[in-house]
């Protein structure tokens, strides 16, 4: 009977992830709300406190968390390059410390996680795409906190919820393909037009037109795309007319 309420809850917390990115693509929305509903998940006899840990290009960072405190017990690993957290980013693995005075795998970090008031930890890592990964660390003060039970159970939902990051992931990425697409269009519509316009007061090529637009940009060591708007801007005498790329 418990595992079936574990196991409805944890589906309930996946359609709230789901209905989330389906709200909105923000990635950093979904990350807060991932360590909020996951310290509230976990706090079962005792309260638990979690943060999400983002691992690009090598360099660890914490995006999300439940609690104030969680971000000063991440820079601790961060500064000492180890912990349970960059473990279980590392090797891909949930990571469990049940009592840190007695762990000697991390003695320097173990050490300070202790005088921080820590008892025991738990990094589920939440397995992304391309160069990025997250964890989700969860720290009590309490030793021993974590059952059996409740390190599947962070596993479970981790796993489930890594599946939400991974679609947030693809949708941010194609939202900002496509705002760049657009933002370069634009920029080739306002030289294009810029280069109408020389021509037209020149009476010169095309080619010498865009080759009027490079020396001016080189010379003012402006952006092409700036010294054309310039130009269109004068010519339309009104400095606050912009050329627009309808998608």
């Amino acid at each position: 009977m418990a595992r079936d309420r574990m196991i409805q809850h944890d589906e309930t917390v996946t359609e709230h992830l789901q209905d989330l990115l389906l709200e909105s693509v923000d990635v950093g929305a979904l990350l807060s709300e991932l360590a909020t509903v996951s310290a509230a998940t976990l706090s079962v006899d005792h309260e638990v406190m979690c943060g999400v840990t983002l691992m690009r290009r090598k360099k660890p960072s914490t995006v999300a968390t439940s609690n104030s405190r969680v971000p000063a017990l991440d820079e601790l690993q961060y500064g000492k390059g180890e912990g349970p957290c960059l473990t279980a980013l590392r090797k891909l693995a949930t990571i469990h410390v049940p009592d840190v005075r007695e762990d000697r795998r991390w003695p320097h970090y173990t050490a300070a996680a202790w005088a921080e008031g820590i008892g025991s930890i738990l990094a589920v890592p939440l397995p992304l795409e391309g160069e990025a990964n997250a964890a989700l660390n969860v720290y009590s003060a309490k030793t021993h906190a974590f059952s059996g039970e409740a390190i599947e159970k962070a596993e479970a939902y981790a796993l489930e919820a890594s599946k939400s990051l991974r679609l947030a992931v693809r949708i941010a990425q194609l939202v900002d393909d496509r705002e760049n697409l657009i933002a370069a269009m634009e920029s080739r519509t306002t030289i294009d037009v810029a280069v109408g316009a020389i021509m037209a007061q020149n009476r010169c090529s095309q080619e010498s037109a865009i080759k009027i637009l490079r020396i001016a940009s080189s010379s003012r060591n402006v952006k092409l795309r700036d010294v054309a708007a310039a130009v269109v801007a004068s010519v339309a005498d009104d400095p606050k007319v912009l050329t627009h790329f309808d998608d």
